[in-house]
């Protein structure tokens, strides 16, 4: 048992691990950074103090090379400008491992926000039989996404996992090894993934991480909550997005969608058959051991054939079912938890391991739909009138519910209509493969109207499910706007006969998705989260009105300014206003490897959110009720934030700011993911465009992070000013929502660092843009800490500040690089004729120093 304050179990175990390594990784020679070792710490001993000093990072590092390298060539100062990068990926890996291997020492596996704590508090209660009760219907679904926030090739995230279960085993000659192959494995990619390159690499989380830690709860759950009674729930559940999401990604074919389907297929199955070869060894026993064979034979030909249904999962479950009886009735139920160990995962992962979720925007979803309406009305079918684009929108969602005909992707030339409807036609497929949990919902992106939703509605009766539409449509809410508008959007939905009827035939749920990224993009920090919050409760309300079981499905990133922060605060926090039946969520780069990359932190973390689910019905339901004042002064914060962000997003000086004074243009040469870092390929620059990803990004690596705080300060002042301050100081003690939000915002300034881009506010063009920014970061974290009572930022949690001292003070000397290069950049494009050559070896650096800065912000999920 650990009775050591947890930062101090992190200070010896990650602090001073990772001090003891680093030295042993500066002495080691490595073919590309000689010499590098021993010059690190000099140049970030003159960072630190070149800061502080307030010179610009041109002058920190020209000062570094007339100081240690003074005879170097350019050409040798660009090298060693290189090999700085490299060696400071390393060595954020190796925190990266460091943190892994001590997360089960510095988390309390059994306490607050675990399942014993939950299952001890409840029963200490009497609340036993409603804990039961509750979580008989309860779910967790994790769905993963290549949204390109972490930059780690396969072989480096495999050197993580061998070095933290070395780390973890102290094995000095192993780490010394695998620091060495860190050294000389590359970290930059040639080439974009592909899709399906995407998918491979996330399987593997599926294979041997979300394998063993779904099974483990279901276990937990079944044997000490319920004590042994079996339960119709599997409580976890998993879905994938790669080689699903078409939303700007011209390059998810309906060919990579069945090909994604089938590796998930065939990767659980052979998890299965693995799983069935150990059982074989236990269970030797008189007509047991044949049925066992039986199955590792169907399994064994069923994952090296995965093109033919040779073995179906209802077979494969009936088979364990019927040892179990054996064993039970037999065998005095020996080996008996091994079993329902594979049973249980069988429930959990069926034989599609992962729903592949299928995903559209809307405007792509308008224009395939006016070829299939001219398609329909030439053919003279009937099936459309022929007036029915001068329909207004009510007469056609009525025609639309009620569409007859056939039609196939095969008849359409255009490319875009050709792909979005053999997506849908690759459903059916999945379907008839995988089972129907294998791809069942349709999430239409920008979402804007019941006439959106309609469209789909359409085209999958019209294409593959004519008879029985067995697919959950999802409509995505992102921007201010919409999320005003989705309840009104959802009534009439409702109202509607045919919808009304698909949604019973889905068991009377509806599954609607709340865009966090866009959200904050589009109406900054506040207002983002309160819009949603808002949007739910209305939601919420439409659904129980017309008895249906809404279930929120939550676009969040990596950081807060994306929804993302401690995650399972926020669904802690939600009240009873908010259906909460199920907690479905996004996770992606950083956040998939930060909280799910292993066995422990998995289990940890996905514990934690299905506690929350429970914290939030049985502990906490007073400081998730809003009371009427709290509801309007939270409004008020929402606005005033509001009205900040927007004029600065409306400034003359904000696009022109990102596109000249950041990294944004960079992301594109990342070669990170399959998805453009732009929703139309064009050289305009148009925010609306803009991806969440690269936008909350380049404020990242400017260390400015907008997103996660600007207006807050705004709106704290209002009140300051107001003489009503303790209203909101109020709020943040009686509110757990707004005190995750402001904890969470805490977190995107603490990882602020204005002393980089100082040197912008004597800039001719963008000097008083610069101003506004960090007036703003100023006002922001003076009154949050005022709010919160607390000295410095994130005081109460030691743990996460911490941590991302270390990680910023290891990235500090690759941000001043990365400036330094912006800087030579801008100076080469004000010439006339700039060298072509020089210019690219410095936006080469640039691109290179992206990298490594996100990596190491994976503690930001």
């Amino acid at each position: 048992m650990n009775i050591q304050p947890k930062s101090q179990r992190f200070n010896q175990n990650v602090l001073t691990k990772y001090q003891i390594y680093n030295s042993i990784f500066i002495t080691l020679p490595f073919d590309n950074i000689t010499n590098t070792g021993v010059l690190m710490p000099l140049l970030k001993s003159e960072c630190e103090k070149g800061f502080e000093q307030g010179l610009t990072p041109v002058e920190i590092i020209d000062k570094f090379f007339s100081k240690f390298q003074d005879h170097a060539s350019e050409r040798e100062r660009i090298d060693l400008l290189f090999k700085f990068i490299q060696y400071i990926e390393r060595q954020v890996v190796l925190f990266d491992a460091v943190e892994d291997a001590a997360f089960p020492i510095i988390n309390n596996m059994d306490g607050k926000g675990t399942l014993r704590n939950a299952k001890e508090e409840a029963f200490s209660q009497n609340k036993k039989e409603a804990l039961q009760q509750y979580l008989e219907a309860f779910k967790v679904r994790i769905v993963l996404t290549a949204h390109p926030t972490q930059f780690y090739p396969g072989s480096v995230l495999g050197i993580i996992t061998d070095l933290t279960r070395a780390i973890e085993k102290n094995d000095l000659v192993e780490i010394k090894k695998l620091l060495a192959q860190l050294g000389v494995t590359p970290f930059l990619k040639e080439e974009k993934p592909s899709p399906l390159d995407e998918a491979v690499n996330l399987i593997w989380y599926l294979e041997n991480i979300f394998y063993e830690a779904a099974g483990s709860i279901y276990n937990y759950i079944e044997s000490n909550i319920y004590e042994g009674k079996e339960i119709n729930n599997e409580f976890v559940g998993l879905g994938f997005w790669p080689g699903g999401d078409r939303d700007g990604n011209p390059f998810v074919t309906t060919e990579i969608t069945l090909r994604v389907a089938q590796k998930l297929r065939q990767s659980v199955l052979r998890n299965y058959y693995r799983d069935i070869r150990k059982l074989r060894r236990k269970l030797t026993f008189k007509k047991v051991a044949s049925l066992v064979i039986d199955v590792e034979n169907k399994l064994y030909h069923s994952f090296i054939n995965p093109s033919k249904v040779i073995f179906t999962y209802q077979e494969f479950l009936n088979g364990l079912m019927e040892i179990k009886d054996l064993l039970i009735n037999d065998y005095q139920s020996l080996y008996l938890s091994d079993l329902k160990d594979l049973i249980h995962k069988a429930k959990i992962f069926q034989f599609h391991f992962a729903t592949l979720d299928i995903r559209q925007d809307s405007r792509i979803h308008q224009q395939v739909f006016d070829h299939v309406a001219a398609s329909l009305i030439a053919s003279g079918s009937g099936s459309l009138p022929t007036d029915y684009n001068e329909l207004d929108e009510k007469s056609q969602i009525y025609i639309l519910s009620e569409i007859t005909g056939e039609i196939s992707a095969d008849q359409f030339e255009d490319e875009l209509v050709f792909k979005t409807l053999g997506s849908m036609e690759a459903i059916k497929e999945i379907q008839q493969n995988n089972g129907e949990k294998g791809a069942n919902r349709y999430i239409i992106s920008n979402n804007q109207s019941a006439l959106n939703v309609m469209q789909v509605y359409a085209m999958l009766k019209l294409t593959a499910f004519k008879e029985r539409l067995t697919v959950d449509i999802v409509p995505l809410f992102e921007t201010v706007d919409d999320l005003i508008h989705a309840a009104g959007i959802m009534e009439q939905l409702y109202s509607n006969k045919a919808y009304r009827n698909h949604v019973k035939n889905r068991g009377n749920k509806q599954t609607i998705m709340l865009g966090f990224s866009d959200g904050t993009k589009d109406g900054g920090y506040l207002m983002a989260n309160w819009s949603i919050f808002k949007a739910k409760e209305e939601l919420t309300k439409i659904s129980r009105k017309h008895n249906i079981k809404v279930i929120f499905f939550d676009g969040r990133g990596g950081p807060p300014a994306r929804g993302g922060g401690k995650t399972h605060q926020f669904y802690a926090s939600l009240g009873p206003t908010i259906e909460n039946d199920e907690v479905q969520l996004t996770i992606q780069g950083q956040t998939i490897s930060s909280n799910f990359g292993t066995a422990d932190s998995a289990q940890y973390n996905l514990e934690q959110l299905i506690s929350s689910g429970v914290s939030n019905q049985f502990f906490d339901s007073v400081k998730n009720t809003f009371t009427e004042e709290q509801r309007n002064i939270m409004t008020e914060l929402a606005e005033q934030s509001y009205k900040a962000y927007s004029a600065f997003k409306n400034h003359e000086k904000f696009l022109p700011y990102l596109e000249n004074m950041s990294t944004l243009k960079y992301y594109a040469k990342t070669n990170i993911g399959s998805r453009p870092s732009k929703r139309k390929n064009s050289d305009t620059f148009n925010f609306s465009d803009l991806r969440a990803i690269p936008f909350v990004g380049s404020w990242s690596q400017l260390k400015q992070n907008v997103p996660g705080f600007f207006g807050v300060g705004t709106a704290l002042k209002k009140f300051e000013e107001n003489g009503t301050f303790d209203q909101v100081v109020s709020l943040y003690n009686n509110s757990k929502f707004f005190k995750s939000l402001i904890d969470n915002s805490m977190m995107s300034m603490k990882k602020s660092f204005f002393e980089l881009t100082r040197y912008m506010e004597r800039d001719p063009e963008y000097g008083d843009f610069w101003k506004l920014i960090y007036d703003e970061f100023q006002t922001s974290k003076r009154l949050v800490l005022k709010l919160a009572n607390q000295a410095e930022l994130m005081q109460n949690y030691p743990v996460s500040k911490a941590s991302i001292e270390v990680r910023e003070s290891i990235v500090l000397p690759l941000l001043t690089i990365q400036q330094y290069a912006l800087k030579k950049v801008q100076e080469l494009n004000s010439q006339n004729t700039p060298d072509k050559t020089e210019l690219e070896v410095y936006e080469k650096i640039i691109t290179r120093s992206l990298f490594g800065n996100i990596n190491a912000s994976r503690n930001s999920a």
